[in-house]
């Protein structure tokens, strides 16, 4: 159902049960004979050859219906590129009423369940499959408990709201984990994962982590094609392999592990990094004062990196992996460079050194965005972004700009009250996401070469060059535009919000026109609009004030 309705977005629920039943009914007769005809197709084949069978294909979805002329799995490719992100025809999920849902639940709770995931999937057409059947689960606990209580809305309505953002935040993570697996390829992918895992259950063997990695790597190629059956198989068996060896992972899954299958997955990936081991040994010794580092780092390039990148990782939980990966590219630069030399020993000894720059950098960064935003709040601290983004891309929409603000702001509010040994990781982590939504947009419609460049180098060393990026100076600014300082009392009448988002979006259009402008002059020009709309909100006659100022 979950695929299904993941690719006809606009099919109905009934339309998509027949074909649902039509697979099931394939399973059971290829159960039953495997020599059966059909039995033999791939998973993926049979789910889009019952897709192209559907009546008017063409009429409701145009031409996606061209997809079906294609050979596997150029024809999943190309469906794939027919999904809508954030359909505007389906409409929010219409609970049934207070008073009908109990009974409801308790006689038919197939189909209410069944209809929520239909309507999620729909709405949510790269939803990995386990999380959307996560969210079910959570919806009956939700029922379960609520239909108890004296006021079921009040109760449900508190656990919508959870279940959506829960569903938001996932969702955001698994389309940036697609993102970069199809942008920078298996190898990053890999690394990152390697380092997250490595931080995470840092008592494990090497050979464990790198194990689940190469899995996972699997896992993700599957949901991220739109491969749901696979997917949910694939991870589950991950899952369960990772249960059956907690000793081995982490003290922090044992909770999770007792959790039916379909809640359990999110909650391992949930779960706390398990407790660093004690007295690991530094890796000076190992990696810069040893002598046979060449002969290790030429004799299995990838292998000897991925251990640095395992043992490095595991004894530093409050980094981000951005941070990590970019360590473990720039001690990979350092060695083919010194490794090549007369003396390579004495050449890579400054490997300490080239690493505590990077990790200096990001510190710095995350300390002076921090106490920007706790020593002069979130308006100002917005209003700094705005000002250094619109500089570094003019060229971006004013509404874009003002939601990638908005998104950094949150980052900050959400990262900078953590305990200082988690600030880093959260704020890296997060502003990578916010990046990247930047830079998917940047592929359809280019900004600067800037950003072109930020964006394609290098996953690693995205936050910095954004950070470094200056203004771009090959902008031309509009002519001035008199109109866009034009005012009215709807500015007198409107919500404190509506009020700062009318200044925030005219800060964005005059640093536009005028990208020279300095920080004292946006400060006096800030300060004037705050005193013009006090002053003329309280005249008789508002238009002809705001007119003079």
């Amino acid at each position: 159902l979950i695929t299904f309705a993941q690719y006809l977005q606009r099919c109905s629920y009934e339309s998509l049960s027949k074909m649902v039943k039509d697979v099931d009914d394939l399973a059971q007769k290829c159960v039953a004979n495997e020599d059966a005809p059909d039995c033999s197709k791939s998973l993926p084949s049979i789910f889009l050859d019952e897709i192209c069978q559907v009546e008017k294909l063409r009429d409701s979805y145009g031409a996606m219906a061209d997809c079906c002329s294609k050979p596997d799995p150029e024809r999943n490719d190309c469906f794939l590129s027919f999904k809508v992100p954030k359909p505007d025809f389906v409409q929010p999920y219409q609970r049934p009423a207070a008073d009908v849902i109990c009974q409801e639940y308790r006689d038919n709770r197939v189909s209410l369940l069944g209809h929520f995931i239909y309507h999620v999937a729909r709405g949510n057409p790269f939803l990995y499959a386990p999380t959307i059947l996560g969210l079910a689960a959570d919806y009956e606990h939700a029922l379960q408990d609520c239909c108890k209580e004296s006021d079921i809305n009040v109760c449900l309505d508190e656990r919508a709201t959870a279940i959506k953002e829960k569903a938001k935040k996932i969702s955001m993570k698994q389309q940036y984990a697609c993102d970069i697996l199809n942008k920078f390829g298996e190898r990053t992918f890999q690394a990152k994962k390697l380092a997250h895992l490595s931080q995470k259950y840092s008592k494990a063997p090497f050979e464990e982590i790198v194990k689940i990695v190469q899995k996972l790597r699997g896992v993700y190629q599957e949901c991220c094609s739109g491969d749901m059956i696979e997917c949910m198989d694939d991870r589950a068996e991950v899952m369960a392999y990772v249960c059956s060896k907690q000793e081995v992972f982490s003290s922090k899954i044992k909770e999770c592990c007792e959790k039916p299958i379909v809640e359990r997955s999110q909650c391992i990936m949930e779960a706390d990094f398990d407790d660093k081991p004690e007295g690991l040994p530094s890796l000076v010794e190992k990696y810069v004062q040893n002598k046979e580092v060449c002969q290790g780092f030429e004799a299995g390039h990838d292998t000897f990196l991925s251990n640095f990148l395992y043992e490095y990782s595991r004894r530093h939980p409050e980094l981000s992996t951005q941070l990590i990966l970019r360590i473990a590219k720039g001690y990979e630069t350092l060695l083919e460079k010194c490794c090549k030399t007369d003396n390579p020993a004495e050449c890579y000894g400054h490997a300490v050194k080239e690493s505590d720059k990077h990790i200096q950098e990001t510190q710095d960064v995350v300390k002076t965005n921090c106490d920007l935003l706790n020593t002069h709040g979130e308006q100002n601290f917005l209003k700094a972004i705005l000002t250094r983004y619109t500089k570094k891309m003019p060229q971006v929409s004013t509404d874009t700009l003002f939601e990638i603000g908005k998104k950094m702001t949150g980052v900050g509010t959400k990262c900078c009250q953590l305990p200082e040994d988690q600030r880093l990781r959260c704020s890296e982590g997060y502003l990578s996401m916010v990046i990247q939504d930047m830079c998917k947009r940047q592929e359809t419609s280019p900004v600067n070469d800037n950003v072109s460049h930020c964006c394609s180098d290098s996953y690693a060393y995205r936050r910095p060059c954004f950070t470094a990026m200056g203004p771009d100076t090959k902008y031309v600014p509009p002519a001035f535009d008199p109109n866009m300082f034009h005012f009215d009392e709807k500015l007198c009448t409107a919500t404190p919000a509506d009020k700062e988002i009318g200044q925030m979006k005219l800060l964005i259009n005059l640093i536009k026109r005028k990208p020279q402008m300095t920080e004292d002059q946006i400060k006096t020009i800030s300060d004037g609009f705050t005193a013009m709309v006090d002053k003329c909100c309280k005249q008789s006659d508002i238009e002809t004030c705001f007119g003079e100022e």
